[in-house]
């Protein structure tokens, strides 16, 4: 074998070992039996399903009629609102907490970082109860106040993280451009860093979106509240697994649009010309620069 190949495959098996014949052989049974068992594991549920009636006309009717679809529409729209509400406020109020926390004033530094771990700590549904019963609050405004208090404390610590993740010679290089705190923060750290942060903020929007089912405890008529009226109707035979298998692939449907529009944004600012690489033309032997003696 020639160095060359020994320094080829030196490369390819840095961080692992290749698998010889054997290994291979051993993984292929290890892949085989985990697919039996993952479908005997679906298959002994499909058969509790059918064991249990759960798909019995009877429980599977109430989806035919109108009042049933207009009664999971509504529902599913105050969902998407209450959403767009706590989202957009959630990613405001993480943007003014991060901005409070990297403030170089220590008072405005403690305070935001006061608030941020109180509020993080504080669980969601605690919050959205007391704004719904101390404060009195109608239950729209409840929900999107207890989301917006604990997601924009997460996006904060986010944003945080996110903007000292920047190089540290990019600030200092705007610095001494003469650019202003404001300035480095808008047009150099923050356009680097949403790219970085752009997974864990989509992540913690579907967290929000999957929250937002906490609004039926306090009588908010979301999806997972029209569900619950339909499921809890003894007219309709008790069809509790049939609206679970009716609300969870919406849910998981949507929070797979949010990570794929996260990726489709990830790709767009990749082909942005303004984030791309941009060639310079090699200097020109002859060209002096400003000040440089001549030979």
């Amino acid at each position: 074998m020639t160095a060359h190949a020994l320094h080829g495959d030196t490369q390819s098996t840095a961080l692992y070992d290749i698998p010889g014949p054997l290994a291979r052989r051993r993984h292929l049974l290890y892949g085989i039996l985990s697919t039996a068992l993952v479908l005997a594991l679906l298959g002994w549920i499909v058969y509790l399903l059918f064991d249990t009636h759960q798909f019995t006309s009877a429980k599977w009717t109430p989806f035919e009629y109108e009042g049933i679809q207009d009664l999971l529409l509504t529902g599913l729209g105050n969902t998407l609102k209450a959403f767009a509400y706590a989202s957009v406020l959630s990613v405001a109020l993480g943007a003014v907490l991060a901005t409070g926390r990297l403030s170089v004033h220590r008072p405005v530094r403690w305070l935001a970082t006061l608030f941020v771990e109180f509020f993080r700590a504080m669980p969601v549904l605690v919050m959205i109860f007391f704004i719904f019963v101390a404060l009195k609050v109608q239950p729209l405004p409840a929900l999107v106040a207890g989301l917006t208090l604990y997601n924009g404390s997460v996006l904060a610590e986010v944003f945080r993280t996110g903007v000292n993740a920047v190089e540290k010679g990019q600030r200092e290089a705007a610095y001494a451009l003469g650019m202003r705190k404001t300035q480095v923060m808008t047009h150099v750290l923050a356009p680097q860093a949403v790219r970085a942060m752009l997974p864990a903020i989509i992540s913690q929007l579907v967290v929000a979106l999957k929250d937002t089912s906490l609004g039926f405890l306090i009588t908010y008529e979301e999806f997972l509240h029209a569900g619950k009226l339909i499921a809890s109707n003894l007219d309709y035979d008790l069809p509790f697994i049939p609206v679970v298998m009716v609300i969870s692939p919406v849910y998981i449907g949507m929070c797979m649009l949010l990570s794929w529009l996260a990726t489709w944004v990830a790709r767009r600012q990749r082909r942005n010309p303004k984030t791309e690489a941009v060639d310079v033309a090699p200097a020109d032997p002859g060209t002096l620069l400003p000040g440089a003696p001549l030979r």
